[in-house]
C-alpha cells in the first residue's frame, strides 16, 4: 500500500527538524497517486514534473516564513486552477481556467503544493458521491459505503492520506457529509469568509468553500490562510475582529435537539454514537439545554422543496437546454424542478425563510452552539441506486439548513457503530462563530483519543458488505425508574426483545429526583452532577441487554425531560441509560438521592405509610 502522508502539523514538524524536504514529499505523493491509479478520486492531477518543480522552488525558503510550506492539497473540480480544466463533474461543460480562484491563489502563496482536481457529484448537486460520469467514489472504509458528496473526491483524498487537506464546497452539506462518511474533519465556514469567486455556482447566494483535514487544528490553519475578501466576489465578508478569539468551551451554552426531533432512520448504531458524543460534550461545556429542531429542519426543507432549486438552475439553464444529454439523468431531474417556480414563489420562499430565521434567532439567545448528527444513517452505493433522490434527502436532513440560516459548522468524527460504519457529529453556530466552533471541536476530539486520526490514517472495524455487524449486536441499557422490572414501562423493553442482564449502581456522580406527575405516582429522573461536585450519590440501576437494532425504537418512546445518554457505572464503565435534563429538577421535584434508588425510595415511602405519598401504590413489587 502506498505510504500515507502526515497531517499538517506532522509535516510542518518534519520540515522544521530537517527530517523531510518538499522534494522528498513530492515523491511520496506521486507514489500514492500511482498506487491508486484507476480509482475515481481524481479527475485531473498536475504533472509529475510540475509537482517536482513547485516542490524544488521551496528548497531555499525558510519553512517558518510560509504557513503552509510544502503541504500537499487537492481542489474540488468546480474551483478554478489556472491552466487546468474545470469540469464541475461534466466533461462537456469543461473549460480551461485562465486564473486561479482567489482561495486557491492564497493557499499557493502560503506555500501549499497543489496535487490536482478531485471528483464530485455533477455540478455539486448531490450528497452521495455517486453522481459523476467519472465514476462513483466509495468511502475510504470500503464495504460499498458511499463516500458522501458532492465533495467526494476531496474527502477521500484526505482520508486516504494522499494529501494533507483539500478544498470542497458546501451548499447543502457537501463539506460535512463526506467528512462524516470518511472519518475526517470538515469545516463549513460562515458564508463569504472564503471567496467563491472562480467557483462554478451551485446556488450562488448559499455557496460556500469548505475545508477537509484529518484534524480540527489543520483545517483551522487552512481556513485562516485562505480567508480574505476578494474584490471579485460580491458575496465576500470579513471576520469581525471581535470574533478572532475563540471562546473557551467551559463558557458555552450547548443546545441539544429534543429526542422527538431526532430521526436516525432505524439506525440504532448512529443513535447510540450520537448519545455518546453528546455525553462527551456535556463534560466540556458550561450548560446544556434541549432545543426544538423543527424550525431548523423546516428551513432545510426549503432548499429542494422551495424556490432555491430555481437558483441552482439559473446558472446552468442555458447549458442544460443546449446539452441535455451531457447531464446525468438524476442531476437533470433535480435541476429541472427549478422550472416549477416563479417570482411569486421566490418571494414567498424568502418570506417563509425570514419567519424561520426569526424563530431560530430567538434560540440563539439561549445557546451558543447546537450539536446535531452529521448524518442520521449511512447507505451503500447499491442502496443509493435504489432511491437516489429520497436517500440523498436523508443524508442532508441535518445539514441542509445551515447556509439558509447563515450558520457556520464544524464536523468531527464520533467513533464507529457496531457494524464498523463511521459516526460523526456537527457543531453549529451563528455566523462568525467559526473560531469558537473549532476550539470546541478540537476539545471534543481530544476528549476521546480513540476517535482521533493520526498521520492521515483513519482506522475502523471492517464493514461487511451484507451489512452484518462483525461484533456484538447487543447494547446494555441502564434503567433507573419506570423501566425497572415490574414497573409500568418495563414492557417497552421486553417488547423490543430486551433481557435482564443484572443489577449495578452508578458512580457517585448523580442525584435522583422524583418529579411530580398528574397521576401522583411521580417520575424518577437521574441527573448527573459535575465531577467536582461533593453531593453526588451512587444510584441503583438495572442493566438490560437490548438488540442494537431496537435502540432507535426505544429512543423514539422516551418523553422529555428524559433522554438516552451515557451513564457512568461504579466500575468505570459507561453504558447507555436513561437521564433527565437538569432543568426538570426544579423546586417542585423531590430530591430522593439519599435513598439510593427508586425502589429503595418506594420501600421507604410504603413503610412511612403516608397516604399523601402516592409513590407507594397497590401491587408495588418492591
Amino acid at each position: 500500500m502506498p505510504e500515507r502522508i502526515g497531517s499538517i502539523s506532522e509535516l510542518r514538524s518534519a520540515y522544521r527538524e530537517h527530517r523531510l524536504t518538499p522534494a522528498e514529499l513530492a515523491e511520496t505523493v506521486l507514489e500514492g497517486l500511482a498506487g491508486r491509479a484507476g480509482e475515481p478520486v481524481w479527475i485531473s492531477t498536475v504533472s509529475a514534473e510540475e509537482l517536482r518543480t513547485r516542490a524544488a522552488a521551496l528548497t531555499d525558503t525558510d519553512p517558518q516564513t510560509l504557513p503552509l510550506y510544502g503541504i500537499p492539497f487537492a481542489v474540488k473540480d468546480n474551483i478554478d486552477v489556472a491552466g487546468m480544466v474545470t469540469t464541475a463533474g461534466c466533461p462537456d461543460f469543461g473549460y480551461r481556467a485562465a486564473e486561479d480562484a482567489p482561495v486557491v491563489r492564497r493557499l499557493l502563496d502560503a506555500g501549499a503544493l497543489l496535487v490536482g482536481k478531485t471528483n464530485l457529484d455533477q455540478f455539486a448537486t448531490g450528497l452521495t458521491g455517486s453522481r459523476s460520469p467519472y465514476g462513483s467514489v466509495e468511502s475510504v472504509f470500503g464495504g460499498g459505503l458511499v463516500s458522501g458528496g458532492s465533495s467526494s473526491g476531496s474527502a477521500v483524498a484526505v482520508a486516504a492520506g494522499q494529501v494533507a487537506f483539500a478544498l470542497g464546497t458546501d451548499t447543502a452539506g457537501s463539506g460535512r457529509v463526506p467528512a462524516a462518511l470518511n472519518g475526517i474533519v470538515g469545516v463549513k465556514p460562515t458564508r463569504g469568509l472564503l471567496s467563491t469567486a472562480g467557483v462554478v455556482p451551485a446556488c450562488r447566494s448559499l455557496d460556500c468553500v469548505s475545508v477537509f483535514a484529518v484534524d480540527v487544528a489543520g483545517a483551522s490553519e487552512v481556513l485562516h490562510a485562505a480567508r480574505a475578501v476578494s474584490t471579485a466576489d460580491p458575496w465576500g465578508r470579513a471576520l469581525p475582529a471581535e470574533r478572532f478569539t475563540a471562546r473557551a468551551p467551559g463558557t458555552l451554552r450547548l443546545g441539544v435537539p429534543r429526542t422527538v426531533d431526532l430521526e436516525f432512520f432505524d439506525d440504532a448504531g448512529q443513535a447510540v454514537r450520537f448519545a455518546a458524543g453528546v455525553h462527551r460534550l456535556r463534560e466540556l461545556v458550561g450548560t446544556v439545554r434541549q432545543v426544538p429542531l423543527a424550525p431548523f429542519l423546516a428551513a432545510g426543507d426549503l432548499l429542494y422543496q422551495g424556490p432555491w432549486v430555481a437558483e441552482r438552475l439559473a446558472g446552468l439553464d442555458d447549458f442544460l437546454r443546449t446539452h441535455p444529454e451531457a447531464v446525468l439523468p438524476v442531476t437533470r431531474t433535480v435541476l429541472e424542478t427549478g422550472r416549477r417556480y416563479d417570482a411569486v414563489d421566490a418571494f414567498r420562499g424568502r418570506h417563509r425563510l425570514r419567519e424561520l430565521r426569526a424563530e431560530v434567532d430567538r434560540w440563539w439567545q439561549e445557546m451558543d452552539v447546537l450539536v446535531v448528527p452529521t448524518v442520521g444513517t449511512t447507505f451503500t452505493l447499491d442502496e443509493i441506486a435504489e432511491d437516489p433522490i429520497g436517500r440523498n434527502a436523508v443524508l442532508g436532513r441535518y445539514t441542509q439548513f445551515a447556509n439558509l440560516l447563515d450558520l457556520a459548522g464544524v464536523t468531527v468524527p464520533n467513533g464507529f457503530t457496531a457494524d464498523g460504519r463511521p459516526a460523526s457529529l456537527t457543531l453549529v453556530g451563528p455566523a462568525f462563530s467559526d473560531t469558537t466552533l473549532a476550539r470546541l471541536g478540537a476539545a471534543f476530539a481530544e476528549a476521546d483519543p480513540a476517535t482521533a486520526t493520526t498521520s492521515g490514517t483513519v482506522v475502523a472495524p471492517p464493514i461487511r458488505r451484507d451489512g452484518t455487524p462483525p461484533g456484538r449486536t447487543e447494547v446494555l441499557i441502564a434503567v433507573v425508574g419506570r423501566h425497572l422490572t415490574g414497573e409500568s414501562r418495563n414492557a417497552e423493553l421486553t417488547d423490543l426483545g430486551a433481557t435482564l442482564a443484572g443489577a449495578a449502581r452508578t458512580a457517585p456522580l448523580y442525584r435522583l429526583y422524583r418529579m411530580p406527575t398528574p397521576d401522583g405516582k411521580g417520575l424518577p429522573g437521574l441527573v448527573r452532577v459535575a465531577s467536582t461536585a461533593p453531593d453526588g450519590h451512587p444510584i441503583e440501576v438495572e442493566l438490560w441487554s437490548l438488540p442494537a437494532s431496537a435502540v432507535g425504537g426505544l429512543l423514539a418512546e422516551v418523553p422529555a425531560p428524559l433522554s438516552l445518554g451515557w451513564v457512568r457505572l461504579h466500575d468505570g464503565r459507561d453504558v447507555l441509560g436513561f437521564l433527565c435534563e437538569a432543568y426538570a429538577a426544579g423546586p417542585d421535584a423531590e430530591d430522593i438521592s439519599a435513598a439510593g434508588g427508586w425502589r429503595a425510595y418506594r420501600r421507604a415511602a410504603c413503610k412511612e405509610g403516608s397516604p399523601a405519598n402516592a409513590s407507594c401504590i397497590a401491587g408495588d413489587p418492591s
